[in-house]
């Protein structure tokens, strides 16, 4: 197949061009106009097509989609305000989508997050699957969660309707090389110190050489139903101390970790948040850790499942954590 890959620089966006290669695919690669993050082998490969374009503005979308089997969808903004998280998640999907009918093409793979459930209202170390409740009250949470709901309902509703062969992929952690740490092991106070909330609980990662290949694996779905949700973890993922105890050993100068039970952050994050309502009336700017809702979507204890992925792609995990771990550290010795 020819796949246009949007976000194809990003950190996930190189690791599924390499995939699809792999696979056997012609990739057009999507960037941003401006973008420099285009690797140097990219550059006179015969199945790569580099495109610069900006999703934002609708003008010449379906052009550039011409001769295209299926659209791969990465591009979305993860920081600043709602604003601009909207423009960059949200604009972009619309504008993309309105786009496929004229240019033909009814194969599509969408990469959300974890971020689209609820936390706060369930219980500690229940079963998280794709059958698991949305954000109940997006407001309480982020951005993030707020722009990723909407850019699914769009893309559902769009599948639907024009019954597309259509997969929504929700990856939990997506880590490799430069992206190790993840808010879900608690807060990096410095260098030298760090935060652990929570021991036991399960990490929902998945290392980025096997969420790629997955996200291939999706845009080759050929089955029934034409359009599904998946959630996208690893086999065995350890558990915040084992992650963490890993990643400490590999740093110079070795940091300290002060460890924080779930019970007594889950207070502290209660108690944060009535001083700032009684005193500040909300006001007050506080780390995401001390904010009840936010707290519970990063670190709650559940338990994770990729029973559904498995069976209904063929996908298995290719590496294990901690071989995750060493291939984002080759050419590294230590993490600095």
């Amino acid at each position: 197949m020819k796949l246009l890959i949007t976000g194809a620089g990003g950190f996930l966006g190189r690791y599924v061009v390499d995939a699809a290669l792999q696979g056997g695919h012609e990739v057009h690669a999507m960037v941003r106009p401006a973008s420099h993050s285009i690797p140097d082998s990219w550059q006179g490969h015969s199945k790569i097509t580099i495109v610069r374009a900006d999703l934002r503005s609708a003008h010449g979308i379906a052009e550039l989609l011409e001769g295209i089997d299926g659209v791969i969808h990465l591009a979305a903004s993860k920081s600043g305000d709602l604003y601009e998280q909207f423009g960059g998640t949200v604009i972009t999907t619309e504008n993309l989508l309105n786009a496929m009918p004229e240019a033909g093409i009814d194969r599509l793979v969408v990469i959300s997050s974890f971020s689209v459930y609820e936390y706060q209202q369930r219980w500690a170390w229940s079963k998280h699957d794709e059958t698991s409740p949305l954000a109940i009250d997006p407001l309480m949470r982020d951005e993030y969660c707020q722009t990723k709901l909407i850019q699914e309902q769009l893309v559902l509703e769009r599948a639907k309707a024009h019954d597309w062969q259509c997969v929504v992929l929700r990856p939990g952690v997506i880590y490799g090389r430069d992206n190790l740490w993840t808010a879900r092991l608690g807060m990096q106070i410095n260098k030298r110190w760090w935060m652990r909330t929570g021991t036991f609980a399960s990490l929902p990662l998945s290392y980025v050489e096997n969420c790629a290949e997955a996200v291939v694996r999706a845009a080759e779905y050929n089955g029934n139903p034409r359009q599904l949700i998946l959630n996208v973890v690893d086999g065995k993922t350890p558990s915040q101390r084992a992650y963490l105890k890993v990643l400490q050993n590999k740093m110079t100068p070795r940091p300290h970790i002060i460890p924080i039970p779930w019970t007594v952050m889950r207070l502290l994050a209660r108690l944060a948040w009535l001083t700032n309502r009684i005193f500040f009336n909300g006001t007050a700017k506080v780390p995401g850790l001390f904010v009840p809702s936010r707290l519970h979507a990063r670190c709650k204890p559940l338990r994770y499942t990729n029973k559904k992925i498995v069976s209904t792609l063929g996908w298995k995990p290719r590496y294990s954590w901690q071989e995750g771990i060493n291939r984002s550290l080759q050419n590294a010795d230590k993490i600095k």
